[in-house]
């Protein structure tokens, strides 16, 4: 009995160990986009380093989530209707740059229809089996959307007891483990139309057991919390009417309390957790806002978006109108249109639009360096094991050696299109192209 009771406590730190390395949502653990994993990978291509990869049924860009010995990533079958607009690299051919629509404009998408099948799909994390997948039927009208993506945008979000995947069309459904239905909402229907101008793309936050959902749409919006395991609300907080975002909330402890911090069009606000009520605020107009935030020893690092935005540090825990107060530091301009900033070992990374890969110190957001590596950047960078990794839209994924000196370790190269960021779990970054899931590594 005694030897199997240490077997038994043997073998459960072993699969603690083994499964340690959960990427719990698209910005990883703690919404920071950082891995402390050891032994991640350096190179690869379609022929070399790929431990296995799995078709999908649909089309998306979301970024795949992991959680002990699975993979999940959401996509689209189907329906909608997308349109052209407008483009990152605007100083020649798009096309030519890597720049192009989700599935190479595949006819499923663009002709339109009434309906489209939404699909959550687990994989094991070890071989790529597809274990299950839950399928769920749009309600409502289809809302076109941006041709570079559709209404599978949206990444998924899990505590380990459940799936939280949130589409275009407003409805949110909750899926335990095994792929059953824990509880589903239609938030259009409770709440109004989601009817922003490209095709909403916000994901949902989760912390501890309160759900955040983040919908500022062109004739409504609101900030809602709720239940994680019930799906009931418990606060709603109305947006100014025509404030906009594709940002995704970002959660940010303070002593005694936790705020969530709201990237819009109108600039950026703290909420109360556990009330939603807004307790400060940043006066700054933008078109697009789509970045995410993070933070790092209890400061949060943001950009704001569009074309070469502002990107700044600052202190949580005010009240009011905290730009004069609470802004550490402010560079004017220089951050990325869509891909988030991240904070790794002190220094600030970020990719532009068009292939321009900026180092700065997130002490003061002084320059450290700046070059020119090519590629259409979409997807947010990801860092572990003294790596940045950066992930172009044609398949190329630059590796640069974290630190003050500009060192790219090498530059990959996958026959598929990157718009998801990368999942870091066991070893492994798991890369999710329109239509198909790569594990790279051992």
């Amino acid at each position: 009995m005694v030897t199997l009771g240490l077997l038994a406590i043997l073998t459960a730190g072993l699969a603690s160990t083994a499964w340690a390395g959960n990427w719990p949502t698209w910005r990883g653990p703690a919404g920071k986009a950082v891995s402390t994993e050891t032994g991640l990978p350096v190179r690869w291509s379609d022929t070399e380093n790929i431990a296995w990869k799995a078709q999908l049924r649909g089309l998306g860009v979301s970024s795949p989530i992991v959680w002990d010995d699975r993979v999940f990533v959401t996509s689209q079958l189907g329906g909608g209707e997308s349109r052209k607009g407008p483009r990152l690299f605007q100083a020649g051919d798009a096309a030519a740059a890597g720049e192009h629509a989700l599935g190479g404009g595949a006819s499923n998408i663009s002709a339109g229809g009434q309906s489209a099948t939404f699909l959550v799909t687990a994989f094991t994390r070890a071989t790529g089996e597809r274990l299950w997948e839950y399928q769920l039927e749009s309600e409502g009208p289809l809302q076109p959307v941006h041709e570079k993506h559709n209404l599978a945008s949206s990444s998924p979000v899990t505590d380990g007891r459940r799936i939280y995947a949130w589409f275009g069309t407003g409805q949110l459904v909750a899926i335990d483990m095994k792929g059953g239905l824990a509880w589903k909402k239609n938030l259009a229907a409770e709440h109004g139309a989601f009817d922003i101008q490209w095709g909403h793309s916000s994901s949902p936050a989760l912390y501890r057991d309160t759900l955040i959902l983040l919908s500022f749409q062109a004739s409504n919006g609101w900030l809602l919390a709720l239940d994680s395991a019930s799906g009931k609300v418990r606060w709603k907080v109305p947006a100014p009417k025509g404030v906009t975002s594709y940002s995704t909330p970002c959660v940010v402890e303070t002593s005694g309390s936790a705020e969530i911090l709201v990237n819009s069009s109108e600039g950026l606000a703290g909420h109360d957790l556990s009330t939603g009520e807004r307790l400060w605020f940043i006066t700054e107009s933008n078109r697009f806002p789509i970045p995410t935030a993070v933070h790092h020893e209890g400061i949060i690092y943001t950009s704001r978006g569009y074309r070469s935005g502002p990107f700044m540090a600052i202190r949580p825990g005010g009240r009011g109108d905290i730009s004069q107060s609470h802004v550490l530091w402010k560079v004017e301009t220089g951050a990325p249109y869509t891909s988030s900033i991240i904070h790794y070992e002190g220094l600030i990374y970020m990719v532009g639009d068009v292939g321009i890969a900026t180092v700065a110190d997130a002490a003061s957001g002084r320059r450290v360096w700046q070059q020119r590596i090519d590629g259409v950047y979409t997807a947010s960078p990801v860092a572990g094991d003294g790596k940045v990794y950066l992930l172009s839209e044609d398949g190329a994924t630059i590796v640069l050696s974290a630190g003050p000196e500009p060192r790219i370790l090498a530059r990959n190269k996958l026959t598929a299109r990157q718009l998801a960021s990368p999942a870091v779990a066991g070893g492994r970054l798991f890369i999710r192209s329109d239509d198909t899931l790569f594990a790279i590594g051992k």
